[in-house]
């Protein structure tokens, strides 16, 4: 009687252990001012000499908050926030050569400002200078070289959202 009464306890203590230690779903948590359910991500705005060089850092934006899901993306008429980019550099640099001096490997890089605002048009936070770099390898094939420029150009926009997206939830 007295190993029942030992077991039952113990069961009894472990599910209000298991119960109320604080355990609850991750991911879903964020730190954003009340009210702030919706965002609308319009296109950047290009101030670079490079055309549609906005396309795939907005995309990347709207893939991350879309993917997200813990704000919903809409259009900017149905919008609690929005949050809008310049692009103010883009530069490529050749960075190593081969031995007759053609340039084997690049370095991308661009510059971004990024405001987030109410629907109002009050400024929540600015991030200025936002700067980011990737290397992507040439070939003697241009459709190579220019794949491997798009694909660091996308990895760019991809990695400066995901900044930014934990930044908007965690660090606000």
């Amino acid at each position: 009687m007295l190993n029942v009464i030992r077991i039952t306890l113990l069961l009894l203590s472990f599910f209000l252990l298991a119960t109320g230690c604080g355990y609850r779903m991750v991911g879903k948590e964020t730190h954003l001012p009340p009210g702030l359910t919706s965002i609308a991500i319009p296109t950047f705005l290009n101030q670079t000499l490079e055309p549609g060089i906005e396309v795939p850092f907005t995309h990347g934006f709207l893939r991350d908050f879309i993917n997200d899901r813990r704000v919903r993306v809409v259009d900017r008429t149905g919008a609690d926030s929005i949050l809008e980019g310049v692009i103010k550099s883009f530069n490529i640099y050749s960075v190593a050569y081969d031995q007759s001096g053609l340039a084997t490997e690049y370095q991308t890089s661009v510059v971004i400002d990024l405001v987030l605002k109410k629907s109002t048009g009050e400024v929540i936070w600015r991030q200025p200078d936002l700067s980011e770099s990737r290397w992507y390898r040439t070939s003697a094939s241009v459709l190579i070289s220019e794949s491997n420029r798009a694909a660091a150009v996308q990895e760019l926009g991809r990695f400066m959202a995901e900044r930014i997206r934990n930044r908007f939830f965690h660090n606000f």
